[in-house]
C-alpha cells in the first residue's frame, strides 16, 4: 500500500525510560545538531515518512514514545562511513504503550497501526487525574 503518511519503529537499545531517551538525545543534539538518528539503510518510502511520519521508540520492550521525523538525509558516521540520518523533532510524545518483541533495525509502521498519543488516550480513560508518578509507573507496565 503506497501513498499517505508512514511511520517508523525502532528499538531504543540500552534506554531505560523516556526521561533517559530525552537525556541521551539532548546530549547528542548538543554535540552534533540537529538531532539525528543514524542508520545504515535509506528507506525507499522516505517521502511518505517525512510527510508527517514519526519515529516510534520501543523502550524496555514496549513502544512508549514517538517523535516526528522532519527529514531523512544522507550522512557520514564519525568513522567516515556513509549512512542515513533521520532528523528528529526533539519533542518526545508519549503514546499508549504496546509490548513488542525485539527486532533488528527499523521497521515501517503504517499510520493506521500506530498507537494513539497518550494525551489523547488518557482523556478517554480518566488517567489525567492520576498523580504523575503513578501515570509513569502504569505506562511503564503498559497499563495505560
Amino acid at each position: 500500500m503506497e501513498g499517505g503518511m508512514l511511520h517508523l519503529m525502532k528499538l531504543a537499545v540500552g534506554v531505560r525510560d523516556i526521561a533517559h531517551l530525552a537525556e541521551l538525545q539532548t546530549e547528542r543534539a548538543r554535540r552534533l545538531p540537529p538531532l539525528r538518528h543514524r542508520t545504515r539503510s535509506f528507506p525507499r518510502r522516505a517521502a511518505e515518512i517525512i510527510d508527517g511520519g514519526s519515529m516510534y521508540w520501543v523502550v524496555a520492550g514496549a513502544m512508549v514514545v514517538r517523535q516526528r521525523v522532519v527529514d531523512i538525509i544522507e550522512d557520514t558516521r564519525d568513522d567516515g562511513r556513509l549512512c542515513t540520518a533521520f532528523l528528529l523533532d526533539p519533542k518526545l510524545v508519549p503514546v499508549a504503550a504496546r509490548l513488542l518483541k525485539p527486532f533488528q533495525g527499523w521497521r515501517y509502521l503504517p499510520a493506521a497501526d500506530a498507537p494513539p498519543d497518550l494525551t489523547a488516550a488518557r482523556g478517554k480513560r480518566g488517567g489525567a487525574a492520576l498523580p504523575p508518578d503513578l501515570q509513569r509507573a502504569l505506562r511503564e507496565l503498559c497499563l495505560i
